[in-house]
């Protein structure tokens, strides 16, 4: 597992308080939302704003694109990656 996507497994679990759970047990490539790990658009709101102090991106569930990299963790480290140049 790459390190950012091991620190974003990380910040999801904090910010979501999903205690109990650790980094390994959250697929990198499986659904945030939905059938995947099953979280919702308040979770979402509060990823963001997680991601947002962070690293410094503004992500919002608003636009199909930015649905689109809040697929997955793969997809956020990728987006990450991209915006931090």
């Amino acid at each position: 597992m790459d390190p950012l996507s091991h620190e974003i497994k990380e910040l999801i679990i904090t910010t979501l308080n999903l205690e109990g759970m650790t980094p390994d047990e959250i697929e990198t490539e499986a659904p945030l939302f939905g059938d995947g790990l099953g979280l919702d658009s308040i979770d979402a709101l509060e990823l963001g704003l997680a991601f947002k102090k962070q690293y410094g991106v503004t992500l919002s569930a608003e636009s199909q694109e930015m649905r689109e990299h809040f697929y997955s963790v793969e997809t956020l480290a990728q987006f990450i990656s991209v915006q931090r140049g």
